[in-house]
C-alpha cells in the first residue's frame, strides 16, 4: 500500500493553495495537527493537506474560524456530523411561515369563544397556540397560526361549534402528515440516488449541491402540495356536491310520492278495481 506523501511547509502551502502563514495560524488554533519534526525540519502529510482543503471549503462557504474549530471538534468526538456541516439548520428550518401573535388569556378566550380548559388544551395540542411563561393557568399565549385561528373564529360566528372545527383540524392534520411523509420520503430517496442512505456531504461542492437540493425541495414541495390540495378540493367538492344533490332529489321524490299517495283517493270506496254497482 502506498504511504502518505510528505510535505515541507512550502510544498504543503502550494498543494493546498494557501500560505505558510495561514498554515502556522491554523496550527496555533488547533485546526490542523502539529507536524512531525525531523531535526529542524517540519514534515506534513496528506492528513494535513486534506484538513487544509476542508478549511478552505468551509471558509469559502462563510464559516468563521470558531465554527470550523467546532466542526473539527465534533468530528473527532463523533457528534452530529449534519449539525457540524450546517445541514441540520437548513433541514430543520420551518417550512411553515405563518404569522404569529401574542395575546392575553382573556383575548384568546374571546377569539375562540370559550374558556373551557379541555378545548384550550386541544387547540394547543393541534399546534395552533402555545402558552407563554410558567403561570397556571397561563396568562398569555402565542398564536402560532393567526390566519387559521382567525378563519376558525369566523366559522364560529356563523354557528359552527369549536369542537367540530377542532375535530376537522385533527383529521386534516393526519391527512397532511401522510402527504408530508410522501414528499419528504421522495426527497430522501432522490438525495441518496447513486449514493447510500445516511450519505453526508464530504466536500464543499457536495455540501453546496445538498444545500441547493434542499432549497429546491422546499420551494417545489410548497408549490406542489398547495396545488395538489387545491385540485383535490375541486374534485372532492364536485363529487360531494353531486352526491348531495342526488340525496336532495331522492328526498324530494319520496316526499312527492308520499303526498300523491296520501291525496290520491278521497272516496273511501273499494280500491280493488272490481265493479260494485251491481
Amino acid at each position: 500500500m502506498r504511504g502518505m506523501t510528505e510535505y515541507r511547509i512550502d510544498d504543503l502551502a502550494l498543494a493546498a493553495d494557501t500560505t505558510t502563514r495561514n498554515i502556522r495560524g491554523y496550527q496555533d488554533r488547533g485546526l490542523i495537527p502539529r507536524p512531525v519534526r525531523r531535526g529542524r525540519v517540519a514534515i506534513y502529510n496528506d492528513e494535513h493537506l486534506t484538513r487544509l482543503r476542508v478549511i478552505s471549503d468551509l471558509l469559502a462557504r462563510g464559516f468563521t474560524m470558531s465554527h470550523i474549530a467546532d466542526f473539527f471538534t465534533r468530528m473527532q468526538t463523533g457528534d452530529d456530523i449534519a449539525e457540524s456541516l450546517g445541514l441540520r439548520e437548513l433541514v430543520s428550518e420551518p417550512w411553515s411561515q405563518t404569522a404569529t401573535d401574542t395575546v392575553g388569556a382573556a383575548e384568546l378566550h374571546s377569539i375562540l369563544n370559550t374558556s373551557d380548559p379541555k378545548l384550550i388544551a386541544k387547540v394547543q395540542r393541534l399546534g395552533l397556540i402555545e402558552p407563554i411563561g410558567d403561570d397556571d393557568p397561563p396568562k398569555q399565549y402565542l398564536i402560532t397560526d393567526v390566519e387559521s385561528v382567525d378563519a376558525y373564529s369566523r366559522l364560529m360566528k356563523i354557528g359552527i361549534p369549536l369542537p367540530y372545527i377542532l375535530e376537522m383540524q385533527a383529521s386534516l392534520d393526519a391527512d397532511m402528515d401522510r402527504a408530508a411523509r410522501t414528499l419528504i420520503s421522495g426527497g430522501r430517496r432522490a438525495i441518496t440516488e447513486g449514493r447510500f442512505d445516511g450519505w453526508i456531504p464530504a466536500t464543499g461542492a457536495e455540501s453546496d449541491w445538498a444545500t441547493t437540493f434542499l432549497s429546491a425541495l422546499r420551494s417545489t414541495g410548497r408549490v406542489a402540495a398547495h396545488n395538489s390540495l387545491y385540485r383535490a378540493l375541486d374534485r372532492e367538492l364536485a363529487r360531494q356536491l353531486d352526491d348531495y344533490l342526488a340525496v336532495a332529489r331522492e328526498r324530494r321524490d319520496h316526499a312527492a310520492a308520499d303526498q300523491h299517495g296520501a291525496g290520491g283517493d278521497t272516496t273511501g270506496g273499494d280500491t280493488t278495481g272490481r265493479d260494485t254497482t251491481a
